[in-house]
């Protein structure tokens, strides 16, 4: 514990963002770090609580208290040796991870929490600059060969720890290039590319084989089947997301103008992309845009958030977001839910502050247009949960010119599912309560296992899944 009364004498000063009149122009990432002497006065106020619930909270356990006191003392190497040792990627939590850990901070009962997001992204943003981020192949090979499928941080998570236990592993992507969902999903304005690409560059160095534009079970002459894995691997890993979009339900839902919110962010990710010369990735001429239109986004979740800031970046007329949940009672963590729970709604969002508008507790009822193309959104305001009834007189009518659904998602695609008939769950998941699948030798893990979530739980479900593989493999 760096300062007793740290917490008593030093005020929580919020992570550092860019000016959102400033940020919205590009596409540069909208964090800053704070600078490292204040970041050492808010490490200073950590309390090293006898229980340390931010360490619950956390899916990988972090070791936050411990890492805190390094950064009070000046002692980075070994802030950094202490986050690697339960986080494989701590510079994708530092930026895209919503920090349960610090909605559970004892703090957060009557004060400000430690500000554990920005501390973490310091200690790695440091280790990368002074070079102690260096490959570490591991010292002998077991001959064992294990394909992971799919390069989103649950398997790239995998990837790193088999590798570092002697295995040979090829990890298998169908899209262009490392990193699921952070690479096509998530905006570069949350996270910029060039921060996977170092990562992607060391794991290389250590031995991890990356294979791009390969889908398992899909249509292009080289693409493998399943079985083709099975017959030349010893184990198979699949790391496919939870990407079965739940669709919108109502009428005129089948209107041209009216999208997946995955669809339209990937597509946006890949202009930036080629704007910036870093891929000439494909992109029809008639892409998807928002630029001069009237948007509106179904969904009170992140997708539904970046979607938002995406289209202002993009030169929409205006963005509106329909959220079927009441306004947040207010603020602070500790108001919106029981601590040490994390909230599910967040009385606003980088994106809103960027000028999009939150409808809450309305919900859509149906989409009409002209020519086959959505023109108008009809709603209706609801009750509250559970049952989200319409209130009488709460019709409305507005214009939409592009509508992006981003209200979750059902369980990972059928394709290599069904290929393999696995067993789902009651939630449409893959059934792996070890990781292991119904199939000998084939594991899952991250969304595919348990359902959409944070980045940092598939950090933790690749991580464990490892050690499932690991013993496996010693066992035949």
């Amino acid at each position: 514990m760096g300062n007793p009364r740290g917490f008593l004498e030093l005020e929580y000063v919020h992570e550092p963002k860019r000016d959102p009149a400033e940020r919205v122009r590009d596409h540069r990432m909208i964090f800053d770090l704070m600078p490292v002497d204040e970041l050492r006065r808010q490490a200073d106020r950590c309390m090293n609580c006898g229980i340390p619930f931010c360490h619950h909270a956390c899916p990988v356990g972090n070791r936050i208290p411990r890492w805190n006191e390094l950064v009070t003392r000046n002692a980075w190497r070994d802030a950094i040796e202490q986050l690697h040792a339960t986080n494989n990627f701590p510079e994708f939590t530092g930026y895209i991870c919503p920090a349960p850990c610090q909605a559970a901070c004892v703090l957060e009962i009557n004060d400000d929490p430690v500000t554990i997001k920005q501390i973490e992204l310091q200690i790695i943003d440091n280790a990368w600059n002074e070079g102690w981020v260096q490959p570490r192949p591991p010292g002998i090979r077991t001959g064992r060969r294990v394909a992971v499928v799919g390069s989103g941080p649950a398997g790239m998570a995998v990837a790193a720890q088999l590798n570092a236990k002697g295995h040979t592993v090829v990890v298998l992507e169908r899209s262009e290039g490392v990193g699921g969902l952070m690479r096509i999903g998530v905006p570069d304005f949350k996270l910029e590319k060039w921060v996977i690409d170092r990562r992607v560059d060391v794991l290389e160095q250590e031995g991890v084989e990356f294979r791009c534009n390969v889908e398992v079970e899909g249509p292009g002459d080289g693409d493998p089947s399943i079985a083709d894995l099975q017959a030349e691997y010893d184990a198979v890993v699949l790391c496919i997301g939870a990407l079965r979009h739940r669709l919108l339900d109502t009428a005129g839902s089948g209107l041209d103008g009216v999208h997946l919110a995955m669809e339209y962010l990937s597509t946006h990710n890949r202009l930036v992309a080629q704007a910036e010369g870093r891929e000439a990735w494909p992109v029809p001429a008639d892409y998807l845009t928002a630029r001069g239109k009237h948007v509106v986004v179904i969904g009170g979740g992140d997708t539904a958030a970046d979607c938002i800031a995406t289209a202002l970046r993009e030169g929409a007329l205006d963005v509106q977001q329909l959220d079927r949940y009441p306004e947040p009672p207010g603020t602070r963590n500790r108001e919106l839910a029981d601590w040490p729970a994390m909230p599910r709604r967040q009385p606003s969002s980088y994106a809103l502050e960027e000028g999009g508008r939150r409808q809450y507790a309305e919900v859509i009822t149906g989409l009409s247009g002209e020519d086959g193309r959505v023109t108008t959104l009809h709603g209706t305001t609801v009750s509250g949960p559970p049952d989200f009834e319409p209130v009488e007189g709460g019709g409305f009518e507005r214009p939409a010119d592009l509508v992006l659904v981003a209200v979750g998602f059902t369980g990972p695609e059928p394709e290599l599912v069904d290929a393999l008939q696995l067993d789902l769950d009651d939630r449409g998941n893959v059934r792996a309560d070890s990781y292991a699948t119904s199939a000998p030798g084939v594991f899952v893990a991250g969304d595919a296992r348990v359902g959409a979530s944070l980045v940092v739980t598939a950090i933790d479900e690749g991580r464990k899944c490892a050690e499932a593989v690991h013993s496996y493999l010693g066992s035949t």
